[in-house]
C-alpha cells in the first residue's frame, strides 16, 4: 500500500466519523414540537386547577354550613312535626321517623362529622409528625424501634378494631375521635421521616449543631417549618378517611345517637324504615353531603400534593 492510499483511507474515516457525530448530534437534539407539549401541560395543569377551585368552593360551604347551621336550618333539629312527611314548601326534605325536619338535621350534623373528621386528623398528625422527626433524626437504633413499630400498627385492620372496641366501650363522640386518631398517623410518621432525614443533612442543620444547639430546638426551629407543607395534604386526607371512618361506624350503629352526624342519619334512615319505605329525601342528601365533603378534601389535598411535587421539580431543574 502506498502513500497516496493511506492517506485516502484516512481522509475516508475521518470523514465517516464526522459524519456519525453530526448524526448523533442531530438525533441528541430531536425535541417534540414545543406547542404540541405546551398544550398538553396547559390543558393537563387547566383541568388540576378546576378541580381545586370546585373542592376549595365544596369545602368552603361545607365549612360555613358546621360554623352557621341555624343559616341553613329553618327550624331547631329538636323541634317536632308530622312524621313521615314528604319533601314540601315548609319541609323541603320531609320529616324523619319522629317528625324532625330533615334539612334543619343536615345543617347542624355537618358539625359534628366535620368536628370528628378535624378532631382526629389534629390527633394523627401530631403523633405522626412527633414519631416521623425523632425516628429521622436520631436514626440508629430509635429510628428502627419507632419504624418498627409504626409497621406493627400499619398492619392492623382499624375497622374490625374499631367495631370490637365500640361494642365494649361506651359509644361517645370522644372515644371515637381518639380511637381514629391513634391508628391513622402511620403514613404521616413516614412521610415525615423521609423528609427529616433529607434535612437533617442540610448546610444550616449542620452549622446549628456546631453551634451548640439542643435536638429539641433544631426539630423545631430548622426542621419542622420545612416540613408544614407536606404535613398540611396529609392532615387534609386523613380528614376525609377519619369522616368516612365515622360515617361507616355511625351506620352500624357505633356512633353516639345523642350526636346526630351524617353516618348517624344514615344509620336511622336504614333502622327506622327510611330504605323500605323509599324515601330518598331521608338518606340521599347525608349520602350526598359525605361524598361531597369528602371529595372537595380529597381534591384540596392532593392538589396541594402536586403543588408540592412542582415545586420540587422545579427547585431540582435550577440545581
Amino acid at each position: 500500500m502506498n502513500q497516496f492510499d493511506c492517506t485516502v483511507n484516512s481522509c475516508m474515516k475521518e470523514a465517516d466519523i464526522e459524519g456519525f457525530s453530526e448524526k448523533k448530534t442531530e438525533s441528541s437534539n430531536f425535541e417534540f414540537p414545543e406547542e404540541t407539549s405546551y398544550w398538553i401541560f396547559q390543558k393537563h395543569k387547566g383541568f388540576q386547577g378546576l378541580f381545586n377551585r370546585i373542592g376549595a368552593f365544596l369545602f368552603i360551604l361545607f365549612v360555613f354550613m358546621a360554623l352557621f347551621p341555624s343559616v341553613f336550618a329553618p327550624y331547631a333539629p329538636e323541634e317536632r312535626f308530622i312524621p313521615y312527611e314528604a319533601p314540601s314548601e315548609e319541609h323541603l326534605l320531609g320529616t324523619n321517623d319522629i317528625g324532625n325536619d330533615i334539612l334543619s338535621e343536615l345543617a347542624f350534623g355537618a358539625r359534628i362529622s366535620m368536628t370528628v373528621g378535624f378532631m382526629a386528623a389534629l390527633i394523627s398528625t401530631l403523633i405522626g409528625t412527633a414519631l416521623g422527626l425523632c425516628a429521622g433524626y436520631f436514626r440508629g437504633a430509635l429510628d428502627e424501634l419507632l419504624m418498627g413499630f409504626t409497621d406493627v400498627v400499619l398492619v392492623i385492620p382499624k375497622i374490625p378494631l374499631i367495631i370490637v372496641l365500640g361494642a365494649f366501650l361506651r359509644p361517645s363522640i370522644w372515644i371515637l375521635i381518639s380511637i381514629l386518631g391513634l391508628l391513622s398517623w402511620e403514613s404521616t410518621a413516614r412521610v415525615t421521616r423521609s423528609k427529616t432525614l433529607q434535612l437533617r443533612e442540610a448546610g444550616y442543620v449542620k452549622s446549628a449543631q456546631c453551634m451548640g444547639f439542643s435536638s429539641y430546638h433544631i426539630m423545631k426551629s430548622d426542621i419542622f417549618p420545612n416540613i408544614i407543607h407536606i404535613l398540611f395534604p396529609k392532615f387534609m386526607l386523613a380528614t376525609a378517611s377519619a369522616m368516612i371512618s365515622e360515617a361507616s361506624l355511625s351506620f352500624l350503629g357505633l356512633g353516639d345517637v345523642s350526636m346526630k352526624s351524617w353516618g348517624m342519619m344514615l344509620s336511622f334512615a336504614f333502622s327506622q324504615g327510611g330504605f323500605i319505605r323509599d324515601m330518598w329525601w331521608w338518606y340521599m342528601p347525608p349520602g350526598i353531603c359525605i361524598t361531597l365533603c369528602v371529595l372537595s378534601i380529597a381534591l384540596i389535598g392532593f392538589g396541594l400534593e402536586a403543588k408540592e411535587g412542582e415545586y420540587f421539580r422545579e427547585g431540582a431543574n435550577t440545581l
